[in-house]
């Protein structure tokens, strides 16, 4: 796993879901598979979040909130679509009320798919999604200090 300076910092949303996903995400959070082990850890402030998790297709409700969290989050920032509804819609696709995957609405970096999505593959895409953040911060970084003059 990428060293990173500090912990980042996840931010669970469920867009619509059956709620079998929201439930292996906090089963990712027990002591069984303890995601905090990497240094991950579970807030519920957009303004502090730097991972963003959605569970469940996104539909007109929910549309304008995914859309509100994703601006509140600080740059860089890393979303997860976390099982299947997540990713495309799943088998509610078709449905007059729901719009399709979270990627519909606001970027998607890391797909986890399933119905309902394991606990190890959500773990999975969240060290996935830690390494990419690391990454970004990097760039940021340097690009900060190109902008500043401060090239090393």
């Amino acid at each position: 796993m990428a060293k990173i300076a500090r912990s980042p910092w996840l931010l669970h949303y469920d867009a619509s879901s059956c709620n079998g996903c929201d439930i292996e995400v906090l089963d990712c959070l027990t002591p069984a598979y303890d995601l905090e082990r990497f240094g991950i850890i579970n807030t519920g402030d957009p303004f502090q979040a730097d991972i963003l998790l959605i569970t469940g297709g996104v539909n007109s409700q929910s549309e304008s909130v995914v859309k509100q969290i994703y601006g509140q989050m600080p740059d860089p920032k890393v979303v997860v679509a976390v099982g299947i509804c997540a990713c495309t819609g799943g088998v509610f696709k078709e449905c007059y009320n729901i719009k399709g995957g979270v990627d519909t609405v606001i970027p998607v970096d890391v797909y986890v798919p399933g119905c309902a999505a394991r606990p190890e593959s959500i773990i999975d895409g969240v060290i996935k999604a830690v390494q990419i953040l690391k990454e970004r911060q990097d760039e940021f970084r340097k690009g900060k200090e190109e902008k500043d003059g401060r090239v090393k």
